[in-house]
Order: C-alpha cells, then structure tokens, then sequence
C-alpha cells in the first residue's frame, strides 16, 4: 500500500486500525464503499486518488518493463537456440518494436522437421503452466506472470510471419488495406495474389511487394510510417553507436555506487568521448545532495582526474533540483564553472498544471539552465506523470536554447515515444541519458535510443551524438 502515491506508512496504519484495512483488497472495499473519505486526515480528494492509482496499478500490473522482459527473452530465445534442429529464433510483438512495456512475448522459430523444440518449450524452468501445446504453437504462463506463445513457421513464410506477428496491429491493418488496392492479399504465410504466394520468405520482400521500403519495427505503429515510406522519406533511425557521451550521470559522492575515475573508466571502454558528472543538488538530502561547497570540491577532483585521462573528458555538471518557485538549488556563482546542467523536479508533483508549467519555465529563464532531466516525472508501472503542459515547455526550451532529456532509466524512459516525435516535429533536440548510478548503469543508454527511435529520431536530433566541441556550443545560452 505505501507504493500508492499519497499512501504513506502513518496513513497506512490510520487505514488498519480504522478500517481494518489489510491488504489492497480491503482498500479497494474501503474506497468504493466511501469510507476513507470519513477519517480524519483524509478526505474525499484522497480517496479519489486513491481510487485512480488503484485503476493505475490494476492496468500497469499486466504489462511488464521492457528492461524485466528482456531478460526473460534472451533467456528463452538461448533456451531454444540450444535444442536440435533449430535454425532461427526471434522475438516478435511489442518486444519487436521496443515498446516501454510488453503485455506477452511471441517467438518465432523455423527449424527442420522432427526438431523437439515444442517439447523443450513447454519444460522451460520458468513454466509455470502449460496452456496449450501442438505441433506449430504453444502456450506458457511463466512464474513472473508472463504469457509466452511459441510458433513454429515454414522458412518460405518466415518473413511474412515475423512482419505479421511483429503488428502493430493499426500498422498491419493499413498496410493489409494497401495490399488489397494493389489486388493482393497479406497474411502470415505470405503475400498472395489469387492463390500465387508472391512473396513472405523476408520481411523486406513484404514491404517491396505492395511498393513500400523497409520500415524500421519500431516505426510500425501508424503514426505516418506508411506515408514517408510511400515517398522515400523514413528517418534515418539513431542507434547506440552514434552516441559520443553520457550527459547525466552520478557517483559515490551522492547516491551513486562508483567513483568519478571508475565511471570514467566505465565510459571510456564504451567508446566515449565524455562523461557529464551531475550529483544532486542539497535539496535532495535522502541523496546526500551536495551544496556549493561540495560541489567546488568535486570540480576540483574532476580537473585533476582530467589531467591524469587519456581519451574521455570528465565534464562538470550537476542535477540540481528546480525549486516551487521555479529557482534553482544552487548558486548562480557555481553554476557559471559547469560545463552544464541537468535541471530536475524531485518534489511539489502535486501543483496544478498551470502551475507545474510556469515553475519549470521560470526555471529556464536562468541562463545556467542547460538541459530539463525526466521532464514528466513519471515511473513506469509505479507513478503517473505530473500535471504540465509539455508542449508549451518545449516552446519555452527552444525560445530560450535550452533542452530536454530522454532519461533512459528503464523505470523512466521520460521522454515517451509521442513526446520525443513532438520534440522533433519542434526542431527541439534532445540528451538521451542514462542517469547512471552505477557504472553498468551506462548501458541503459541503449533503453533510450530504442524509445527515441520509436519517436522517429535521428542522430542530429539528439544532442550527446556530437563531439564536445560541438556540443559546448549548442548548451552555451545565447
């Protein structure tokens, strides 16, 4: 219950000995039956929200993280890549196209006849029950919650399979309404006209026989794919290897786990060419934030650290908190030595929309302010974004050269997908970060580029694709 928002653990107690309030279910009761709104301290505000995040948690809990997910995938996909006569196996549906939650997995497999792999599938250590099983697809419950289906699939129609299976299923719809204007018919088995299979042993030829080029999985979701491919003007996607740094990240000064040389060094064996050190701000204590006179010392150690690296650049930074009204946690006096800064929300999620918006801008107004981390607030499966008006903040970042992050914490990933699009759509660059607390940390970059490359982003869109060089001059204010 304390993982409900505005459920804290004096509240929970109140509800216990109140109400008698044991577990989720008996708050449920409680809400709908109006009688939390009865106790003192509480309220019929409270028992609305209390209601909604309930509404929230009840949806959230079946669809899982992408991150969570991925494990379970790759365990499962080497699990069947080991069994006699497999030749190829691939993860289809949501996973595909990296959506920040998965609802079930779809794997596909093509494999010679007589291979044991429905037999290896179903005794899989994770199963715990076996929904079905046949000659071509299966059915698992996994222990996690998981719902796993396993298709065996002819090589001639592989491709038209994986397309199939990979949807969306507006995506399909209107590229199947396509299809039929050009007298053919798109199913998993292949692209048809009449009873002639045209096409289906690649995902590339499906696209090609209804005259379309390849569109990237995580563009399949109508949101305009068909149209650029029509006329030759998908984007060219960002990935991994076009970014050059990392512009938010934290160590052991604060609420991190490693030090400023072990990040570095962490950074550096990615193949980057700087590393933004940004600690909390003293606002957040549970962080053991720092206040200006820590932070003049950090700025000191990352100096002398610089002089002993070779290939990286430390870069001075810090994630300082923006206050209710909209000042920033640190003194304008420090802030000018940083080479940038990471400017976040930690407290006051509950102010109106109106409100949210004018404290965020305000904020940008210092011309200190480089770059707005998580800019929604929001953690997947567990709190919903704060009230704001995202759009007029981008309005506001461009008027004023400042940016946004793409955080890519997997329990983040804030930027979603329809705001990165909207960003671009701006002309408003973005830092996909992975707010690292840990030097393995690092490698969540890669949860970013997959939800930017949902929000059609290319590498001129994402400032951390550039060299220092080039970077210091977009986050220098004009």
């Amino acid at each position: 219950m304390t993982a409900l928002p505005g459920l804290g653990a004096k509240r929970v107690r109140a509800l216990h000995d109140e109400l008698g309030v044991r577990d989720l279910t008996d708050l449920q009761r409680a809400a709908t039956r109006q009688r939390i709104r009865e106790l003192h301290g509480f309220g019929a505000k409270t028992e609305q929200r209390i209601l909604e995040a309930l509404r929230r948690r009840a949806q959230f809990e079946r669809r899982h993280k992408i991150s969570d997910v991925e494990d379970i995938a790759d365990s499962y996909v080497a699990h069947l890549k080991a069994v006699q006569g497999v030749k190829e196996v691939i993860v289809a549906g949501s996973f595909r196209r990296r959506k920040e939650t998965v609802g079930d997995l779809d794997i596909l497999v093509t494999c010679k006849k007589g291979s044991p792999v429905m037999d290896r599938f179903v005794e899989y250590d994770e199963v715990s029950d076996v929904v079905s099983q046949g000659s071509t697809r299966s059915t698992v419950l996994l222990r996690s919650g998981l719902q796993v289906d396993l298709r065996v699939v002819a090589q001639i129609s592989y491709g038209a399979a994986l397309y199939y299976f990979t949807g969306s299923k507006a995506h399909n719809i209107a590229v199947r309404t396509l299809a039929v204007k050009k007298k053919l018919k798109i199913n998993e088995y292949g692209v048809f006209k009449g009873k002639r299979r045209v096409a289906g042993k690649t995902e590339k030829d499906v696209f090609k026989a209804v005259g379309l080029r390849y569109i990237e999985p995580e563009l399949r979701e109508n949101r305009g794919e068909i149209e650029a491919a029509k006329k030759n003007r998908l984007p060219h996607l960002v990935s991994v290897s076009d970014i050059r740094g990392d512009l938010h990240t934290h160590t052991n000064a604060t609420d991190g786990h490693h030090s400023l040389r072990q990040m570095a060094e962490a950074a550096k064996k990615l193949g980057y060419a700087y590393l933004a050190i940004t600690e909390h701000s003293k606002r957040v204590v549970i962080a053991h934030g720092m206040d200006e006179k820590r932070l003049r010392k950090q700025l000191d150690a990352i100096d002398r650290l610089n002089q002993r690296l070779d290939g990286i650049r430390v870069l001075k930074g810090i994630e300082v908190d923006i206050l209710e009204d909209g000042t920033l946690d640190m003194d304008n006096s420090v802030l000018k030595h940083l080479d940038l800064t990471v400017c976040a929300l930690h407290s006051g999620f509950r102010l109106s929309r109106a409100k949210q918006t004018e404290r965020v801008i305000r904020a940008m107004d210092n011309p200190y302010f480089n770059i707005l981390a998580h800019p929604t607030g929001r953690l997947i499966n567990q709190r919903s974004e704060y009230e704001i008006d995202i759009e007029r903040v981008m309005e506001a970042a461009l008027e004023r050269g400042c940016y946004l992050e793409l955080n890519a914490q997997p329990s983040r990933l804030d930027l979603d997908d329809v705001h990165c699009r909207m960003a671009k759509d701006m002309g408003l660059r973005l830092a996909i970060s992975a707010d690292a607390h840990a030097a393995s940390n690092l490698e969540y970059v890669r949860f970013g580029v997959d939800q930017g490359r949902r929000g059609w982003l290319e590498p001129d869109d994402v400032l951390n694709t550039r060299p220092w060089r080039e970077l210091a001059k977009l986050l220098a204010r004009p």
